[in-house]
């Protein structure tokens, strides 16, 4: 075979690639921070409507039983990106500006995924997956970013610790573009990050791209912008959701404005559930047991809106159990991208996607919280809480404008189980009645703690990585 031949074999096989990177859907995915199952006025919200939201779910599919991988930020991130329980890749809580570990170089993520694929990719907003420039975005596989390093209450003007927090800054890329933000600039947060996001859009509506917009709200301390306040009848937060929904209008027009609306896929979901001993500056869990930093439902179930024009089902619904670690398989499916090479906890959905909700992806979600303790696991039905020490909002009245009430520590001393079907509140214990599920589900922790381990039982599991350092 000559070199010509050989060239012309190589541009075309090139070119057949970039056309199909060009055919695979741009993904869009927006989380918010500590929004609660029952915020969006389509699940209950009061006080406030979001109708752009409300319109994504008309147009796409709303999931009702949708788990982040850990009720805390940082973990709750790790696990979107990674496809991977955050305990598997040395993720705990919530990483702070004291911290000098992040995500590990050696994990692959959506934006790396991508990369090989031919994407572009951008982060907005709040990070969390390590401050120092080693773990920011530009250098784990995305292109552009423009944000927080950490939650926007890890700054000199939280009232529980003043002064105790270095000046929170603003990084483009990863340099410190603003090294000290103000008040006024946390105002324009909600709008800035979105219009960084149209941008990037707009500037490249011509070639496959991932957006990943991580608003800071709505996360106590909470900020507006002057067009949004006091437009709510629920205060301060009404009015944060009401600027939140109005940011995915303006991206959603964007889509169409640009052409590209029926080619991109647009995720919608929060880290974690609601902070709600803050009180009226916290969200709703929509009657869900407890809220953030708890395994209870109201912890880690959030809600999950998904919308593709002409692929998704308009206007659908599915009551399966998904997760956030489940976003990355079916992104490399729908954009035919390789998996990461080291072991992933996510699970193709893209058959409850496309409207088939006759398929069960997922047959399990294990609930594991701190460092490593392993304290419940539940299947499409059931979910038995192992006997573990864990926060409780029960007993104390919350806090009020800003300042959050007291949390206490609650020990479950026994086992219990808990029917989701017919009790999402997980008010009624029903362990004796369904001996044959209980044993289902220990067998599912038997092999968690072989395998990731449980500090709950000693268990030391052989399947975690180390965090980055």
């Amino acid at each position: 075979m000559n070199v010509l031949k050989i060239s012309a074999l190589a541009v075309s096989g090139i070119f057949s690639a970039h056309l199909q990177a060009q055919q695979s859907p741009n993904i869009i995915i927006v989380l918010l921070d500590d929004m609660g199952y029952g915020d969006l006025s389509i699940t209950g919200a009061s006080g406030y409507q979001t109708p752009n939201l409300d319109r994504m779910i008309t147009e796409g599919m709303l999931f009702t039983h949708f788990y982040v991988a850990q009720a805390v930020s940082s973990a709750s991130r790790a696990a979107l990106l990674t496809g991977c329980y955050p305990n598997r890749i040395g993720f705990a809580g919530a990483l702070g500006p004291s911290n000098d570990v992040g995500i590990s170089p050696n994990e692959d993520n959506i934006a790396k995924m991508l990369r090989k694929r031919g994407y572009v990719s951008a982060a907005f907003g709040k990070w969390h997956l390590g401050h120092h420039p080693r773990f920011l975005p530009t250098n784990n596989g995305f292109d552009e970013y423009y944000g927080i390093p950490y939650s926007n209450d890890m700054w000199p003007f939280h009232p529980e610790s003043p002064r105790a927090w270095p000046p929170l800054p603003m990084i483009e890329g990863d340099r410190i573009v603003n090294p000290e933000v103000t008040a006024a600039d946390q105002e324009k947060m909600t709008t800035e990050f979105t219009q960084r996001a149209i941008a990037f859009i707009e500037r490249n509506k011509d070639r496959p791209f991932f957006v990943y917009l991580a608003h800071p709200q709505p996360h106590v301390p909470l900020f507006v912008s002057d067009k949004f306040k006091g437009k709510s009848e629920n205060g301060l937060y009404g009015d944060v959701m009401m600027e939140i929904d109005w940011g995915m209008g303006e991206i959603l027009e964007a889509l169409k404005r640009n052409g590209i609306d029926e080619n991109t896929l647009v995720i919608f979901t929060s880290d974690n559930g609601p902070w709600i001993n803050y009180g009226n500056h916290a969200g709703s869990t929509g009657g869900l047991r407890e809220a953030k930093g708890t395994i209870y439902e109201g912890g880690v179930r959030v809600p999950c809106i998904m919308r593709w024009p002409g692929k998704i089902p308009a206007g659908s619904v599915s009551n399966r159990l998904v997760t956030t670690m489940d976003i990355l398989p079916t992104i490399a499916n729908l954009c035919n991208a390789p998996l990461p090479t080291l072991k992933i906890d996510g699970v193709d959905v893209t058959p409850l996607l496309m409207g088939d909700q006759t398929v069960v992806p997922r047959d399990h979600f294990l609930y594991y919280y701190r460092r490593n303790s392993l304290m419940a696991v539940r299947d499409d039905r059931f979910k038995l809480v192992l006997p573990h020490q864990g926060r409780t909002y029960t007993g104390f009245p919350p806090g009020n404008d800003g300042r959050p009430g007291q949390v206490n520590e609650r020990h479950q001393e026994t086992l219990a189980l808990f029917d989701l079907v017919r009790d999402p509140g997980e008010r009624y214990n029903v362990y004796s009645m369904y001996p044959e599920a209980v044993a289902r589900l220990m067998k599912i922790v038997e092999a968690a703690r072989a395998d990731l381990g449980d500090d709950l039982t000693g268990h030391e599991g052989t399947g975690r990585r180390p965090i980055g350092n």
